[in-house]
């Protein structure tokens, strides 16, 4: 039951694993997660320890597993996950998973590379049909329309035409028979390739092009890209050249394309023939590529948890040493002492399983060094742990803030963010998450917005709930008030005001505002069963009553909340037997915050005893009370006591409390320095083999022997008691501590102030959106008003949930948080420690696979 309170109890043990054994040992636990290794190898290179080469292994065969995986999410095939957990390959199996995987990729690598290239072909082919098209419709526009308004004739028809001409003109016009270059090009590059061909080529060519209609997809990176044919006439091999350079720059394709209509038209059928027989194959290749990759979809995540599974393990493995036989692997571990047995149970399980007749052993190790901190955590208490872990990891075996936390956090919470109705809702959202967890869980949402939700379901649920009881408390359903039990104020005719006259029907009726006296018999008549009587609601003075309530409740709450986290630190004093700090630490703290902020709270729940609502108007002020209680001034008489002999009690608080800060910051230094001195001075002495004083046993020099060899591998060690004592360092720390412990209780308690002013703020902000949003929609009473109510609540729903709900419960969940870090955990709790981290299959099975 301690271990609830405190973080588990942790030992040091070492491991002898034998060699064909140690594999499945570690395996087994790794599937338990119960121990953390420690590097036995700090100083050897990652690439110079024994088991890189299975390592490397590993990393390839998850490469490989890696590029099958985006093949299979290229061609949007769903990975089977079954939640199977399988078990981790011998390291025989290696081999066959090798040659598996090694099968797999390049069975891949070949169809992939076949059909790129039967992708890139059909392209080819594709593109050469739109040309052939296209070019015909232009000689065919040539052919018809003849050679006007800057149309270019077929090279053909130029030719038939100069056997027309006398010899002279003929020849002429042979020399002049123009070329053409037809090819494909991106179409949004034609308007600049256009303007580059006319300045190059000084305006001596003719470009015709036209779009292609439907897009086609380019082979290597399966995009859809919009194409464009042209076809270009020029005069010349020089502009020839030219002209190929640019398209060349263009990055344009170009075709061969004969220049009768004849050819054209076999080239074009031979084209289509050939499309045709390549689409066939192309579709074959690709049903053969998706059957194997949805074969390889269902097994993809068992293989890579058995691979990363075997990763984990060599990696283990190479932490560990090997003694001089080479026959043994030597561990260290951190495990919990609670969980020894189920280790010792898993060893065992893995020598059976590799079929060894040579146990291993787990030995037992005393050491000085700061062992790790684990706290053990269920799914209710995880995220509780994880608010208090986040302020920092807890000192080995220091008081756990977490048990506490539980209850403690969603109730302050709740004092800012009390109503009943918003409670409600954020307690139904919290309901779903957690009633359909299972489902939830199944589906890995990826959103990180929704994870975090999901992850603190059981915090909003508490958070809700506890709502709900402030909300009662404060008598508050968005922003209006529930009169279940009937008002504890009454107005009756035969009242009469401060003249002497009666109130009649007509005084109700006519005046807005009246004020009730709670002196006068009969108009109070006790207070509400529970929470804040309804009737406030319509009161002039509710903000006034409300704060006056709130910030009491407040300073009664933080007070009491710091006192608590100051106990609290007495049991870690007990725990590690400072006797020194219960006396000049605990003590003097609990006394000084009691004797200033506990006497507050007395005169708190004093004045609201001793004063009715006949003498409260001669009540004097608490807060004028306490500020003269540190001033010393009693000397005013318009200021009246409380209670007889307040002088007397104030003053000694205050001698009280002021004696307490020498006692932390003088008295327990020059005490911490005289118990180092007796310590150095008692050391130990050997005279004829007699041990004197009270220096290390033999036993406890190996423990010192064995940490000294390893402190330069843990950072985290504690400073050894050899060393220099420097009164100095002490004294400052401790100022410091004695400080801002002082000063911390005044800004302390009055940062618990947040909870009155955030709760106010809260009720204020519900007020005003109920007024003018909800109000509207009930002004009216007709039909219409039933239509514009039923959009008015839209709004209003979708405005309470957005600003209400999340954005003030996210203010007031910081708002809890801080006084958890700071107002309470401060006072106990130090953080610093570091975390257990056990070595686990867990992170695999879940799929978080990134290392």
């Amino acid at each position: 039951m301690a271990e609830l309170f405190r973080s588990e109890e942790m030992t040091l043990a070492q491991l002898f694993l034998q060699s064909e054994s140690a594999y499945c040992c570690v395996s087994e636990l790794g599937e338990i997660g119960m121990v953390q290794f420690r590097d036995l190898n700090p100083d050897v290179n990652a690439f110079q320890r024994k088991f890189v080469n299975e390592v490397r292994r590993c990393e390839e065969m998850d490469r490989k597993l890696r590029f099958v995986e985006k093949e299979i999410k290229k061609a949007n095939i769903a990975i089977l996950d079954t939640g199977e957990n399988p078990e981790v390959p011998f390291p025989r199996d290696m081999i066959d998973l090798e040659a598996s995987f090694e099968k797999l990729e390049i069975e891949l690598k070949e169809i992939n590379t076949n059909q790129e290239a039967l992708k890139k072909n059909f392209l080819e082919l594709t593109e050469l049909k739109h040309i052939l098209r296209r070019t015909q419709q232009f000689f065919n526009e040539v052919t018809h329309g003849g050679l006007h308004h800057g149309q270019m004739e077929d090279p053909a028809l130029l030719e038939e035409s100069s056997s027309l001409l006398d010899p002279n003109e003929a020849g002429r016009t042979a020399q002049v028979r123009l070329g053409f270059v037809a090819g494909v090009i991106g179409r949004e590059r034609i308007p600049t390739f256009e303007r580059m061909l006319w300045r190059v080529c000084r305006g001596n060519v003719f470009l015709r092009q036209a779009d292609i209609e439907e897009p086609l997809e380019d082979p290597t990176t399966g995009d859809q890209v919009h194409k464009s044919v042209f076809i270009i006439f020029f005069q010349g091999d020089q502009l020839k050249n030219r002209v190929k350079k640019i398209c060349e720059g263009f990055r344009a394709s170009l075709y061969p394309c004969p220049e009768t209509p004849q050819e054209r038209k076999e080239m074009a059928a031979g084209v289509n023939t050939r499309i045709d027989d390549l689409q066939m194959v192309l579709n074959q290749t690709i049903d053969h590529r998706h059957r194997v990759l949805e074969a390889a979809a269902k097994m993809v995540r068992v293989w890579f948890i058995k691979v990363r599974k075997m990763k984990a393990i060599y990696h283990t493995l190479n932490l560990c040493n090997i003694d001089v036989t080479q026959k043994c692997l030597i561990a260290e571990v951190w495990c919990p002492v609670s969980d020894l047995d189920s280790i010792q149970f898993a060893l065992r399980r893995g020598t059976e399983k590799s079929g060894s007749t040579v146990p291993s052993i787990l030995n037992r190790m005393q050491t000085k060094q700061t062992p790790p901190t684990y706290n053990k955590t269920n799914k209710f208490t995880s995220g509780f742990q994880n608010i208090v872990d986040a302020y920092g990891i807890g000192t080995y075996r220091e008081m756990n803030p977490a048990p506490y936390t539980i209850i403690t956090f969603p109730f302050l919470f709740a004092v800012m963010f009390g109503d009943f109705g918003h409670g409600v809702l954020m307690t139904c959202a919290a309901l779903y998450l957690v009633l359909r967890e299972s489902r939830l869980l199944a589906q890995k949402n990826d959103n990180e917005m929704f994870s975090m939700m999901f992850a603190g379901r059981y915090i909003i649920l508490l958070m809700g709930i506890f709502s709900i009881y402030t909300g009662i408390i404060y008598n508050d359903c968005f922003s209006k008030s529930l009169n279940l039990f009937g008002s504890g104020w009454s107005v009756r005719p035969m009242f009469k005001d401060r003249g002497g006259a009666n109130w009649t029907d007509a005084t109700l009726h006519e005046n807005r505002i009246l004020q009730l006296d709670p002196a006068v018999k009969g108009v109070f008549n006790g207070p509400y069963p529970i929470g804040i009587d309804p009737i406030w609601n319509i009161a002039t003075n509710k903000l006034t009553f409300l704060n006056s309530f709130k910030m009491k409740m407040s300073i009664i709450l933080g007070v009491i909340h710091m006192l608590f986290g100051v106990s609290l630190s007495l049991f870690n004093h007990l725990y590690f037997q400072k006797r020194i700090n219960i006396f000049l630490g605990f003590i003097p703290e609990i006394v000084f915050m009691s004797s200033l902020f506990g006497y507050l709270v007395l005169l708190v729940f004093y004045k609201w005893t001793a004063y009715d609502a006949k003498t409260s108007q001669a009540a004097p002020s608490i807060l004028i009370a306490f500020i003269n209680m540190f001033l010393f001034n009693y000397s005013d008489p318009t200021i009246k006591p409380l209670y007889r002999g307040q002088m007397i009690v104030q003053s000694l608080l205050v001698v009280i409390a002021l004696a307490c800060v020498p006692c932390m910051l003088v008295v327990k230094t020059w005490l911490m320095r005289r118990q180092y001195l007796w310590r150095k001075n008692l050391g130990t002495q050997n005279f004829g083999g007699i041990r004197v004083g009270n220096g290390p046993t033999e036993d406890e020099a190996e423990i010192i022997q064995h940490d000294q060899l390893s402190q330069n591998t843990e950072e985290e060690n504690e400073p050894s008691e050899e060393e220099v004592f420097d009164f100095t360092d002490v004294a400052v720390n401790q100022a410091i501590h004695t400080i801002e412990y002082c000063l911390g209780c005044i800004s302390n308690t009055a940062s618990y102030l947040r909870l009155w002013a955030l709760s106010l703020a809260h009720a204020q902000l519900s007020e005003v959106l109920w007024n003018m949003v909800m109000h509207i929609g009930l002004s009216s009473k007709s039909f219409g008003g039933f239509v514009v109510l039923s959009l008015v609540f839209a709004g209003f729903a979708t405005l309470t949930v957005c600003i209400l709900l999340i954005m003030e419960g996210l203010s007031a969940f910081l708002h809890a948080l801080r006084l958890h870090w700071v107002e309470f955990q401060n006072k106990f709790y130090s953080g610093q420690g570091f975390k257990f981290l056990p070595f686990t299959f867990d992170s695999i099975l879940e799929g978080r696979f990134d290392e």
